[in-house]
């Protein structure tokens, strides 16, 4: 299913990158709902109402507060924003349970605009962008290794990220396709060099119903500037994560929670623009 949204003449919107993202969810992951058990829904879904209901009582919910959160849950599903919502704002403590016994890289939340299937490369490549694509150039090495110190060649790291707008490929306008978009696959001595542009902070989309319950709250919308990873080998647990970079300003309050201290990257600076070396050790499977 194409999810791509690239019409020059359509203006981006939250309501276009919300059915963006609700559509490669239902392509990609949506049979996780059939696999499972009825008792662990049984389970979820009471203890969830149950805290609801907590909630209601301690703070004496109106029916005018009822009301107005019927009208925004209603929103949210009209605009496709229920990705964005659960990606932000809940994820990154699912994250933070299923990976709790990691011994190897740390990891963070995926967010709504990952793609599956990116150009591939071997060893070193460059993510493919426009001719004129903005930003600084940004030279990203490193080496993908098992706990135990041996090197994993045939390792698959994909990165993705936004734009110097903040803009997604597939999920905002009058971008290609796959744009910042590529999977390189390591080499015999499990390293990797990859070459794109560095991406800069960005507000998630506010004009929708998510970007209404953050101005209803007085919260900022702001993510800092980070790139999106993958990283994969045979025999290997998977690890999706996010890397930062140094003096961002919403690095401490970024709106998905998603920072820690151990995906800040060391940037250095270049005559031919900035270099970053991070490595990534995966647990066993």
């Amino acid at each position: 299913m194409s999810v791509t949204t690239n019409d020059p003449g359509t203006t981006a919107s939250a309501a276009a990158s919300g059915a963006s993202a609700t559509e490669r969810f239902k392509a990609d992951k949506s049979s996780a709902v059939a696999a499972t058990p009825p008792e662990r829904v049984d389970t979820l879904a009471r203890e969830l109402l149950e805290a609801v209901h907590a909630i209601v009582r301690k703070h004496e919910v109106t029916y005018d507060e009822y009301n107005a959160l019927k009208a925004w849950l209603i929103g949210v599903g009209q605009d496709g924003e229920w990705p964005l919502f659960l990606d932000v704002w809940v994820e990154h403590v699912v994250e933070e349970v299923a990976n709790s016994s990691r011994q190897g890289s740390k990891g963070t939340i995926e967010g709504p605009y990952y793609v599956p299937g990116s150009p591939e490369f071997t060893g070193e490549g460059t993510l493919p962008m426009r001719p004129d694509e903005p930003g600084t150039p940004l030279r990203f090495a490193g080496h993908v290794t098992s706990v135990d110190g041996t090197p994993l060649a045939g390792a698959r790291v994909e990165m993705w990220h936004a734009d110097d707008d903040g803009f997604y490929s597939q999920f905002a306008p009058g971008i290609p396709e796959w744009n910042l978009r590529g999977t390189v696959v390591t080499d015999a001595d499990g390293g990797f060099v990859i070459h794109t542009i560095q991406p800069a902070p960005y507000q998630i989309p506010t004009d929708g119903s998510c970007g209404k319950l953050i101005a209803a709250a007085g919260w900022h919308a702001w993510r800092p500037a980070h790139l999106h990873l993958k990283v994969s080998a045979p025999g290997h647990q998977l690890i999706t994560t996010q890397l930062y970079f140094p003096g961002d300003p919403h690095n401490d309050d970024d709106i998905a929670s998603a920072v820690k201290p151990e995906l800040l990257l060391d940037v250095q600076t270049g005559a031919e623009g900035n270099q970053v070396t991070y490595d990534f050790v995966l647990d066993p499977a």
